[in-house]
């Protein structure tokens, strides 16, 4: 029989408006102080599936952890499901589910103990039905008995998602989840994430794989805190001021090397068969292209991709940094 759904709430949402996050570090002779977050304005809608993209860090986890009541900011304003980030983070953390990057229960527990655990501590009703239930919606039911730490990476995956979601958050937030899981891991466990979307769970989830950012609604791409370009992924592309050539034929590895070399040109990568280059002006890759001299005898425009954007980002961050 089919495990069943759960209902999240209508009232979800997250707002933040002109945040800002800073530490001090110390080094010989001074104390510097640096901004994770600076002035960063954001708002997630009822059930939407928000990517959050950036170099380490760009203050991805930062956000997060403001937004779910770890961290508190200090300055600029903010709301999640309703709640002041600020004086109300305790009730936030009873609302909203938070999977970090390190996996993070007993690995001496079974899973079913393990969620056990998580749903004593958010006093879920009906505890024993509530753990069976999320355990059937996993397909961790099998696994029940078992140790956690000797789950496989996307079994451990499957189970943090499981002890996050257990208490019926209405905003789930998740910090490089599928880090270092098999691409099957992956797919499936993004699969439950659009299906609870779909059932009205708002989700902010920071990756690094573009597959999945393109299985978002809307990206969010942070650089040194501040939110450089968000849309949805097509969008994003579409207006990136990039331009893509592709070539078939030839010695493309060499062709490659040398239009790294070339200026203007921010990228030269070999797909396979195909080489693919990038710029922000299309004479000056028309004109590398020219220069040579048939080595490579087809070449056409292509429509930039999101991993091309956030190569570019990152280029340009670098460049001004």
């Amino acid at each position: 029989m089919e495990a069943p759904r759960q209902s999240y709430c209508r009232d979800t949402g997250a707002r933040l408006r002109g945040v800002l996050y800073a530490a001090g570090r110390l080094s010989p002779g001074k104390c510097e102080q640096r901004s994770f977050v600076d002035g960063l304005t954001l708002q997630l809608g009822r059930g939407e599936i928000c990517g959050f993209l950036g170099a380490n860090g760009s203050g991805k986890t930062t956000t997060i952890r403001m937004l779910c009541g770890l961290l508190v900011p200090d300055g600029g304003s903010g709301t999640c499901l309703g709640h002041d980030i600020i004086r109300e983070a305790s009730l936030i953390r009873c609302e909203a589910g938070y999977m970090t990057q390190k996996f993070s229960f007993y690995e001496d527990l079974t899973v079913f103990e393990n969620l056990d655990l998580v749903a004593s501590v958010y006093d879920v009703p009906n505890r024993r039905e509530a753990v069976a239930g999320i355990m059937d919606r996993m397909r961790l039911a099998d696994r029940r008995a078992q140790l956690a730490g000797q789950l496989s990476g996307g079994w451990k995956q499957r189970l943090a998602l499981a002890a996050c979601v257990l208490h019926q958050p209405k905003l789930l937030l998740l910090d490089e989840p599928t880090a270092g899981v098999d691409a099957k891991a992956r797919r499936e466990f993004w699969d439950l994430i659009h299906d609870m979307a779909g059932e009205g769970l708002t989700v902010l989830v920071s990756t690094h794989y573009m597959d999945e950012a393109e299985r978002c609604q809307r990206i969010v791409y942070l650089a040194d805190g501040r939110i450089v370009v968000q849309g949805a992924a097509a969008e994003v592309s579409a207006h990136s001021g990039l331009f893509i050539f592709e070539a078939t034929g030839g010695d493309l590895d060499a062709e490659a090397r040398r239009l790294r070399r070339t200026p203007g040109v921010e990228a030269a990568a070999v797909f396979g068969r195909a080489l693919r280059i990038a710029g922000t002006d299309r004479a000056v890759l028309e004109n590398a292209i020219r220069s040579s001299d048939g080595a490579v005898p087809s070449w056409r425009e292509a429509e930039p991709r999101l991993e091309d954007v956030f190569i570019h980002m990152l280029s340009v961050q670098g460049e001004g940094s």
